[in-house]
């Protein structure tokens, strides 16, 4: 299941009731999902809210923010995806903690984004998420790279286009299995970068590069007193 907030037709403030809307083969270039889906499933064996929570991602081109889905609309996408459970495998109240960590990951995947682009604070103070896809089958060189050295490889990845003030930027996250935090149902490790898409990338990596090696340890070291 894709670990990005989903597109919302209009701005919502808080957690509101979505509208059903008919099914359609029609793809939203933006998350790369199709149309929600808020109908309970053939055979669904408890009801699931509809109700959807507003993000914390500003959302490109408009003054709203990316709006993540319903507990029903993430069963019926994982449906899709070709999920199948036993009649004992998940209760009604593993939904809402599935949604929850979902959520949680994109929040804290969006504030590793934000950490890179403070370096172009003065260019742009208020970057936007512009579009986003999974991923999961395409490791990157970086995931491919650590695999080769004995290291797991991750579970899923996404791209996440960001609109730096009208600049285009791409980012790569690599999702790592973790330890759940039942306080903030964060769950995965998140390896957040900008693509190596082009020289202003690359020289960013090697200043972040060159900061963890300098100053890192020195950090380290003084926590550990």
């Amino acid at each position: 299941v894709s670990e990005c907030p989903s597109s919302a037709a209009e701005n919502q403030s808080k957690p509101v009731l979505v509208e059903v809307k008919e099914d359609s083969d029609a793809i939203d270039p933006l998350n790369m999902m199709p149309p929600p889906n808020q109908r309970p499933s053939p055979g669904q064996p408890f009801p699931l809210p509809t109700e959807r929570q507003t993000s914390g991602i500003p959302k490109a081109g408009t003054s709203d923010h990316w709006v993540y889905p319903s507990q029903q609309m993430f069963w019926n996408a994982m449906l899709r995806k070709g999920w199948k459970w036993g009649p004992d495998d998940i209760k009604q109240d593993d939904m809402m903690h599935i949604i929850k960590i979902h959520n949680a990951n994109n929040e804290s995947a969006w504030q590793e984004v934000l950490k890179w682009e403070a370096m172009h604070a003065a260019e742009c103070g208020q970057p936007k998420l512009k579009s986003f896809g999974g991923k999961a089958k395409e490791f990157s060189p970086r995931a491919r790279l650590r695999g080769w050295m004995g290291y797991e490889m991750p579970f899923d990845r996404h791209d996440w286009i960001i609109d730096r003030c009208g600049k285009e930027v791409r980012y790569i996250i690599d999702y790592y299995d973790g330890d759940l935090d039942p306080n903030s149902h964060r769950f995965a490790q998140l390896d957040v970068r900008p693509a190596l898409d082009s020289f202003e990338a690359v020289w960013d990596r090697m200043k972040v590069a060159w900061w963890r090696w300098r100053y890192a340890p020195k950090i380290e070291q003084s926590l550990g007193h």
